[in-house]
């Protein structure tokens, strides 16, 4: 089994920053790909992006690529979502999740986070 605990959300401003960061124990991090989701109020969870083991290739939604950006420091047993040029839009719970494909699709995912709340004020 892999616990994920998710930290770093908060209130910020339209057009600021927050990092958000995963933290990993348990079995092997690197032997899982980790892709970050989110969840607003009355909708669907969503695919924000995915890094893989190595952290050699990431993917991204489309109307977060070019503003957010996914890292992991496996040594540190550590990811991260970097989000910059925040809207309020982006106005989620945050959840990292870990899993063996390469995927965006939140059934392909085994372990999950508790989530962490990101408000975006306008």
């Amino acid at each position: 089994q892999v616990q994920l605990v998710e930290s770093g959300g908060g209130l910020v401003q339209a057009g600021g920053s927050l990092r958000l960061s995963c933290a990993a124990s348990g079995r092997t991090f690197s032997a899982y790909v980790l892709a970050w989701f989110r969840q607003a109020p009355g909708k669907e969870r969503e695919f924000v992006g995915v890094i893989s083991r190595s952290g050699g290739s990431t993917s991204y939604a489309t109307s977060v690529k070019g503003r957010f950006t996914i890292s992991r420091d496996n040594a540190k047993n550590m990811a991260y979502l970097q989000m910059n040029s925040l809207k309020p839009e982006d106005t989620a719970v945050y959840y990292c999740a870990v899993g063996s494909v390469f995927s965006f699709r939140s059934p392909s995912y085994d372990y999950w986070g508790q989530g962490s709340q990101v408000t975006v004020s306008s």
